[in-house]
């Protein structure tokens, strides 16, 4: 990073959606806040006019063109030219209200011991992104997410485990896991964990993030007086055999690395053969539909 200059780096990576992009980058600018800032776009080689729209269009924010290695390198790469005291992690398709900025960094000044912060995400369907907050893929909280045992129990710390369904959309509170669309998180911090992990290519780095952030003993935290939109899977959706891999790959790679030394031999079989042959299932199943499944 940089030597620190501004409040905020917010850094936006950005691939094939130019349309989103100008978008969230109007809201960005349309921000008010009392904390200075700086932008940090960073294209992963789209090829479709998205650099040079930024370049053209957005002077006051800083264009890095990268290589398409993925979202943890590209992130990673923004991440080496900024500047702030507060680093936040934005999606191109999102959309920020005026006031997020202002909110989230006067909370944080606040919570020293906050390490990452999350807003309220909502869809273009004005539904929550249940990703705002998550509790860790640990085997169970798995294995309920996939047989939708949370659906049919929401209310139950025991099957809600992973979309934290038992907590409600407006209850602020500290959680295990936010979703990579919008992470605020301290300069202090990232220079304690890190960066993104690049072993992850798309899927599941958000949530190694957050569960290296809680290893060092820092908060991650659910803030949802403030709202963000989210219109969710632009990208992925242009890519669906690519990205509906990555996803997977993305929960082995997590499980790997964080849980195969916790359980036994034989759960970690179960596992693996799990996240794979769910694989098989939804690629056979997309063969034969006209809109592909990708992820949730």
């Amino acid at each position: 990073m940089k030597e620190q200059k501004v409040d905020l780096s917010v850094i936006i990576l950005s691939y094939r959606v130019p349309e989103l992009l100008r978008n969230c980058l109007k809201a960005v600018f349309n921000s008010v806040s009392g904390y200075s800032f700086e932008v940090i776009v960073v294209d992963n080689d789209s090829k479709d006019g998205s650099a040079e729209m930024v370049e053209s269009e957005f002077l006051q924010a800083k264009l890095i063109r990268n290589q398409n290695n993925g979202f943890a390198k590209g992130n990673n790469a923004g991440l080496k030219e900024a500047s702030g005291r507060y680093i936040l992690f934005l999606n191109p398709d999102t959309e920020v209200d005026t006031n997020v900025f202002q909110e989230c960094l006067s909370f944080m000044d606040q919570h020293s011991k906050v390490g990452m912060l999350g807003c309220k995400l909502v869809k273009a369907d004005g539904s929550i992104d249940h990703a705002s907050k998550r509790g860790f893929p640990n085997p169970w909280n798995a294995l309920v997410y996939f047989l939708k045992l949370d659906k049919l129990f929401p209310k139950s710390k025991f099957f809600g485990g992973y979309d934290l369904t038992f907590m409600s959309e407006d209850t602020a509170g500290e959680v295990d896991s936010l979703v990579g669309a919008f992470m605020l998180t301290r300069r202090s911090v990232v220079e304690k964990v890190g960066g993104w992990d690049e072993d992850f290519f798309m899927y599941g780095e958000d949530i190694e993030y957050c569960y290296r952030v809680k290893e060092a003993g820092f908060k991650v935290y659910y803030f949802p007086k403030v709202t963000t939109i989210h219109y969710k899977g632009q990208s992925s959706k242009k890519i669906p055999t690519f990205t509906l891999y990555h996803f997977h790959r993305s929960m082995w790679i997590f499980y790997k690395k964080h849980y195969t030394k916790k359980y036994p031999f034989f759960m970690n079989w179960a596992v693996f053969l799990g996240i794979w042959g769910r694989y098989w299932i939804l690629r056979l199943r997309n063969a034969m539909i006209s809109e592909p499944y990708v992820s949730k």
